[in-house]
């Protein structure tokens, strides 16, 4: 059984099913993310987690925050992890081995393992049909080894391989579009949140793991030590990166059928946005100039792009 948590009340008084011995670092939108979809679900559920923050800062043997059947995997096979497990429910039921309720399938995993490293493994599921849900959460790098730039990671922005300098503006390369890649396979659910939104997340994470049949979500999960800002303002970077809309939040149906879920009322510039974080410093340099200008460019035609996809119906 799947709830939907109408306040901040009653989300406050859910359950806690991860609990706050973990060892995220402070302001990580991880966490928020995780309580949330764990906090949409009643009865039982089982969940895969492939290696990054969110695994190493969770499961520190002999130590715990899971509160319910959890699994790691490697780096790039968590989805494939659930997806077995999907398919053994299946048997063990069809054996007349299992007669309990039946458990929602979750897999978590970064961008590294999301965009990059398990992308393929991803893929395969979403191609089967398994009956799961898919949750990268994407904090636009690989936070848990260092910083490193990921497919995610956005053009400009400076990490640990690619630093900004005399010679470099930072990352050369656009984010990947990895909403629609999945949506491309014709799933029935995909959708991207953040957790500023949290009426809009839950209503997603419900939708999702409602739906018969593979989903993926991609998640903002704002990142304190790698884009460099103080950790009290992790929800106002979240709602500066949907009001720039620098992560729009849509849905899809059916690999088809787009729908913006929210439009903000005062759009602002990505300029403010990236001048929030330190990690785009460098850009606000007169010979880089040029890169939030292309930014600001994309961000415009990408909108315009969601919005007559939208209107078009398909």
């Amino acid at each position: 059984m799947v709830k939907e948590v109408k306040t901040l009340k009653g989300f406050s008084q859910s359950a806690e099913k991860f609990q706050g011995s973990h060892l995220l670092c402070p302001g990580c939108g991880h966490g928020i993310i995780v309580r949330e979809v764990l906090n949409a679900v009643d009865g039982p559920i089982v969940l895969g987690n492939s290696t990054g923050c969110l695994e190493v800062c969770s499961a520190v043997y002999p130590h715990t925050s899971w509160d319910v059947p959890w699994i790691h995997i490697g780096f790039e096979n968590g989805s494939t992890a659930i997806s077995g497990v999907e398919a053994m429910y299946k048997a063990l039921v069809n054996k007349g081995r299992y007669q309990g309720q039946k458990p929602k399938f979750v897999a978590f995993g970064g961008d590294g393992a999301s965009y990059d490293i398990g992308l393929q493994f991803i893929s395969g599921c979403m191609e089967r049909g398994h009956d799961m849900t898919y949750i990268c959460l994407d904090n636009e790098n690989y936070a848990n080894t260092g910083g490193q730039r990921s497919g995610s990671t956005p053009l400009g922005a400076s990490t640990s391989t690619t630093p900004s300098g005399s010679v470099s503006f930072g990352k050369k390369e656009k984010k990947k579009d990895i909403v629609n890649i999945m949506a491309s396979h014709g799933v029935p659910y995909v959708a991207q949140l953040s957790p500023n939104k949290w009426k809009d997340m839950n209503k997603k994470i419900k939708t999702a793991l409602d739906t018969e049949g593979p989903c993926f979500i991609n998640a903002l999960s704002p990142c304190t030590t790698e884009w460099k800002f103080e950790s009290n303002k992790t929800i106002e970077l979240a709602d500066m990166a949907v009001d720039s809309l620098m992560f729009p939040l849509f849905e899809i149906f059916n690999g088809r059928e787009l729908k913006i879920t929210y439009r903000p009322r005062n759009i602002i510039p990505v300029r403010d946005y990236l001048g929030a974080q330190k990690r785009f410093k460098h850009l606000f340099k007169k010979e880089n100039e040029h890169i939030i200008e292309e930014l600001q460019k994309d961000v415009n035609e990408r909108w315009e792009y969601l919005q007559r996809r939208e209107e078009a119906k398909v």
